[in-house]
Protein backbone atom coordinates (compact mmCIF):
# COMPACT_ATOMS: atom_id res chain seq x y z
CA UNK A 1 0.00 0.00 0.00
CA UNK A 2 0.94 3.47 -0.93
CA UNK A 3 2.68 5.16 2.82
CA UNK A 4 0.19 8.15 2.72
CA UNK A 5 -2.76 7.32 4.03
CA UNK A 6 -6.01 10.02 4.15
CA UNK A 7 -7.52 8.83 7.43
CA UNK A 8 -10.94 8.76 5.57
CA UNK A 9 -13.09 5.46 5.47
CA UNK A 10 -14.46 6.33 1.83
CA UNK A 11 -14.05 4.38 -1.47
CA UNK A 12 -12.10 7.27 -3.37
CA UNK A 13 -9.63 7.68 -0.65
CA UNK A 14 -8.95 4.15 -0.69
CA UNK A 15 -8.26 4.50 -4.69
CA UNK A 16 -6.39 7.78 -4.33
CA UNK A 17 -4.30 5.57 -1.74
CA UNK A 18 -3.79 2.84 -3.92
CA UNK A 19 -3.44 4.70 -7.44
CA UNK A 20 -3.43 8.53 -6.64
CA UNK A 21 0.43 8.91 -5.88
CA UNK A 22 3.04 10.52 -7.95
CA UNK A 23 3.59 8.33 -11.55
CA UNK A 24 1.66 5.13 -10.08
CA UNK A 25 -1.71 5.75 -12.45
CA UNK A 26 0.81 6.44 -15.60
CA UNK A 27 2.35 2.69 -15.01
CA UNK A 28 -1.47 1.56 -14.90
CA UNK A 29 -1.67 3.21 -18.19
CA UNK A 30 1.29 1.73 -19.61
CA UNK A 31 0.27 -1.97 -18.27
CA UNK A 32 -3.16 -1.51 -20.14
CA UNK A 33 -1.65 -2.20 -23.14
CA UNK A 34 0.54 -4.99 -22.40
CA UNK A 35 2.92 -6.64 -19.50
CA UNK A 36 6.31 -4.98 -19.53
CA UNK A 37 9.69 -5.50 -18.44
CA UNK A 38 11.17 -3.24 -15.95
CA UNK A 39 13.36 -1.59 -18.80
CA UNK A 40 10.21 -1.18 -20.46
CA UNK A 41 8.75 0.44 -18.28
CA UNK A 42 11.66 2.90 -17.83
CA UNK A 43 11.64 3.39 -21.48
CA UNK A 44 8.19 4.41 -21.40
CA UNK A 45 8.01 6.91 -18.77
CA UNK A 46 11.81 8.00 -19.21
CA UNK A 47 11.44 11.22 -16.62
CA UNK A 48 10.69 8.53 -13.40
CA UNK A 49 13.59 8.34 -11.51
CA UNK A 50 14.61 4.71 -11.06
CA UNK A 51 14.19 4.50 -7.18
CA UNK A 52 10.26 5.84 -7.47
CA UNK A 53 9.60 3.48 -10.67
CA UNK A 54 10.16 0.57 -8.01
CA UNK A 55 8.60 2.23 -5.44
CA UNK A 56 5.29 2.19 -6.99
CA UNK A 57 5.66 -1.30 -8.47
CA UNK A 58 5.97 -2.46 -5.15
CA UNK A 59 2.88 -0.48 -3.67
CA UNK A 60 0.77 -1.72 -6.76
CA UNK A 61 1.82 -5.22 -6.12
CA UNK A 62 1.14 -4.69 -2.00
CA UNK A 63 -2.18 -3.30 -3.48
CA UNK A 64 -3.39 -5.78 -5.32
CA UNK A 65 -2.90 -4.10 -8.59
CA UNK A 66 -0.13 -5.66 -10.52
CA UNK A 67 1.64 -8.18 -10.52
CA UNK A 68 4.88 -9.56 -11.81
CA UNK A 69 5.01 -12.93 -13.91
CA UNK A 70 6.83 -14.85 -16.13
CA UNK A 71 6.48 -14.48 -19.87
CA UNK A 72 7.95 -16.89 -22.36
CA UNK A 73 10.99 -15.34 -24.32
CA UNK A 74 10.97 -12.09 -21.99
CA UNK A 75 11.81 -13.16 -18.39
CA UNK A 76 9.72 -11.63 -15.66
CA UNK A 77 7.31 -9.26 -16.89
CA UNK A 78 4.66 -6.57 -14.90
CA UNK A 79 0.80 -7.22 -15.56
CA UNK A 80 -2.13 -6.19 -14.17
CA UNK A 81 -4.26 -8.45 -12.29
CA UNK A 82 -7.76 -9.11 -12.80
CA UNK A 83 -8.46 -5.93 -10.06
CA UNK A 84 -6.11 -3.71 -11.93
CA UNK A 85 -7.63 -4.46 -15.30
CA UNK A 86 -10.92 -2.84 -13.63
CA UNK A 87 -9.25 0.52 -14.04
CA UNK A 88 -9.29 0.23 -17.45
CA UNK A 89 -12.94 2.28 -18.18
CA UNK A 90 -11.65 4.97 -15.50
CA UNK A 91 -8.35 5.61 -17.35
CA UNK A 92 -9.70 5.84 -20.43
CA UNK A 93 -12.58 7.98 -19.03
CA UNK A 94 -9.53 10.10 -17.24
CA UNK A 95 -8.19 10.52 -20.74
CA UNK A 96 -11.43 11.85 -22.28
CA UNK A 97 -11.63 14.20 -19.53
CA UNK A 98 -8.31 15.52 -19.62
CA UNK A 99 -7.69 15.56 -23.44
CA UNK A 100 -9.69 19.43 -23.60
CA UNK A 101 -6.72 20.63 -21.18
CA UNK A 102 -3.32 18.87 -23.32
CA UNK A 103 -3.44 21.87 -25.88
CA UNK A 104 0.18 21.79 -27.15
CA UNK A 105 3.28 19.90 -26.21
CA UNK A 106 5.75 21.29 -24.65
CA UNK A 107 9.40 21.30 -25.62
CA UNK A 108 10.37 18.79 -22.76
CA UNK A 109 7.25 16.66 -23.28
CA UNK A 110 7.96 12.94 -24.88
CA UNK A 111 5.45 11.01 -27.19
CA UNK A 112 5.56 7.46 -26.50
CA UNK A 113 4.17 4.22 -28.07
CA UNK A 114 1.77 3.29 -25.09
CA UNK A 115 0.52 7.11 -24.79
CA UNK A 116 -0.45 6.69 -28.39
CA UNK A 117 -1.68 3.22 -28.35
CA UNK A 118 -3.80 4.77 -25.25
CA UNK A 119 -5.13 7.65 -26.89
CA UNK A 120 -6.19 6.11 -30.08
CA UNK A 121 -8.52 3.74 -27.52
CA UNK A 122 -9.44 6.74 -25.62
CA UNK A 123 -10.57 8.47 -28.43
CA UNK A 124 -12.41 5.26 -30.01
CA UNK A 125 -16.19 5.45 -30.46
CA UNK A 126 -17.68 2.11 -30.71
CA UNK A 127 -20.93 3.29 -31.21
CA UNK A 128 -19.83 5.07 -34.18
CA UNK A 129 -17.55 2.48 -35.78
CA UNK A 130 -20.45 -0.20 -35.23
CA UNK A 131 -22.38 1.15 -38.51
CA UNK A 132 -19.02 1.98 -40.72
CA UNK A 133 -17.13 -0.76 -42.84
CA UNK A 134 -14.31 -1.66 -41.18
CA UNK A 135 -10.84 -0.24 -41.92
CA UNK A 136 -7.09 -0.99 -40.75
CA UNK A 137 -5.18 2.07 -40.74
CA UNK A 138 -1.41 2.81 -39.88
CA UNK A 139 -0.23 5.51 -38.10
CA UNK A 140 3.32 6.96 -38.11
CA UNK A 141 4.00 9.17 -35.51
CA UNK A 142 8.05 10.01 -35.34
CA UNK A 143 9.73 6.21 -35.39
CA UNK A 144 6.74 5.18 -34.11
CA UNK A 145 4.42 2.94 -35.77
CA UNK A 146 0.82 2.03 -35.23
CA UNK A 147 -1.65 -0.57 -36.43
CA UNK A 148 -5.61 0.06 -35.97
CA UNK A 149 -7.82 -2.42 -36.88
CA UNK A 150 -11.44 -1.57 -36.47
CA UNK A 151 -14.21 -4.24 -37.36
CA UNK A 152 -17.17 -2.99 -35.86
CA UNK A 153 -17.16 -2.24 -32.45
CA UNK A 154 -13.81 -3.73 -31.99
CA UNK A 155 -10.13 -2.01 -31.96
CA UNK A 156 -7.06 -4.03 -32.01
CA UNK A 157 -4.27 -1.20 -31.83
CA UNK A 158 -0.80 -3.32 -32.48
CA UNK A 159 2.56 -2.16 -32.33
CA UNK A 160 4.42 -2.24 -35.74
CA UNK A 161 7.78 -0.55 -34.85
CA UNK A 162 10.05 0.09 -32.92
CA UNK A 163 9.65 -3.53 -32.38
CA UNK A 164 10.39 -5.77 -28.94
CA UNK A 165 7.85 -5.44 -26.66
CA UNK A 166 6.61 -8.56 -24.83
CA UNK A 167 3.00 -8.99 -25.77
CA UNK A 168 0.72 -10.77 -23.94
CA UNK A 169 -0.08 -14.86 -24.69
CA UNK A 170 -3.13 -14.72 -26.82
CA UNK A 171 -3.04 -11.40 -27.85
CA UNK A 172 -5.07 -10.71 -31.19
CA UNK A 173 -3.26 -10.67 -34.45
CA UNK A 174 -4.77 -9.80 -37.63
CA UNK A 175 -3.49 -10.65 -40.96
CA UNK A 176 -5.20 -7.77 -42.85
CA UNK A 177 -3.12 -5.40 -44.89
CA UNK A 178 -3.70 -1.54 -44.66
CA UNK A 179 -6.57 0.26 -45.81
CA UNK A 180 -4.79 4.07 -45.09
CA UNK A 181 -1.07 4.85 -44.13
CA UNK A 182 -0.23 8.40 -42.79
CA UNK A 183 1.43 10.45 -40.78
CA UNK A 184 1.00 12.84 -38.06
CA UNK A 185 2.71 14.90 -35.44
CA UNK A 186 0.55 16.21 -32.20
CA UNK A 187 -1.40 18.09 -34.01
CA UNK A 188 -3.27 14.90 -35.22
CA UNK A 189 -5.33 16.02 -31.70
CA UNK A 190 -7.26 18.94 -33.30
CA UNK A 191 -8.75 16.48 -35.52
CA UNK A 192 -9.62 14.16 -33.17
CA UNK A 193 -11.12 17.09 -31.46
CA UNK A 194 -13.14 18.00 -34.60
CA UNK A 195 -11.38 21.38 -34.46
CA UNK A 196 -9.77 20.39 -38.33
CA UNK A 197 -11.25 18.40 -40.39
CA UNK A 198 -8.89 15.61 -42.01
CA UNK A 199 -8.84 18.09 -45.65
CA UNK A 200 -7.59 21.31 -43.48
CA UNK A 201 -5.56 18.88 -41.70
CA UNK A 202 -3.83 17.67 -44.64
CA UNK A 203 -3.60 21.19 -46.33
CA UNK A 204 -2.28 22.77 -42.83
CA UNK A 205 0.32 19.51 -43.14
CA UNK A 206 -0.82 18.30 -40.13
CA UNK A 207 -1.57 14.86 -41.62
CA UNK A 208 0.08 13.34 -44.71
CA UNK A 209 -1.50 10.59 -46.36
CA UNK A 210 1.54 8.01 -46.91
CA UNK A 211 -0.51 5.05 -49.02
CA UNK A 212 -3.92 4.07 -49.81
CA UNK A 213 -7.20 5.82 -49.98
CA UNK A 214 -7.35 9.33 -48.63
CA UNK A 215 -10.61 9.75 -48.32
CA UNK A 216 -10.82 6.86 -45.26
CA UNK A 217 -9.27 9.99 -43.11
CA UNK A 218 -13.16 11.18 -42.79
CA UNK A 219 -13.87 7.70 -41.60
CA UNK A 220 -10.88 7.66 -39.03
CA UNK A 221 -11.79 11.06 -38.07
CA UNK A 222 -15.27 9.16 -37.23
CA UNK A 223 -14.18 6.86 -35.70
CA UNK A 224 -11.68 8.13 -33.10
CA UNK A 225 -13.35 11.57 -31.50
CA UNK A 226 -13.15 13.24 -28.62
CA UNK A 227 -15.89 16.42 -28.74
CA UNK A 228 -13.96 19.36 -26.79
CA UNK A 229 -15.34 22.97 -25.73
CA UNK A 230 -13.89 24.61 -28.47
CA UNK A 231 -14.88 22.13 -31.02
CA UNK A 232 -18.84 22.32 -29.63
CA UNK A 233 -18.71 26.11 -30.14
Amino acid sequence: MASRSYGQYCGVTSAVELIGERWALLIVRDLLVGPRRYTDLKQGLPKIPTNILSTRLKELQEGGVVRRVPLLHCGLVYELTPYGRELEPIVLALGRWGFAAMGDPGPDDVVTVDSITMALRTAFRADAAASLPSAVYDLHVGDIVLRADVDGDDLVVTQLAPAGRPTAPGAPRRAREPDLVFAAGPGIRRVISGELTPTEAIDQEVLAVVDGDATLLERFAETFFIETAAAAA
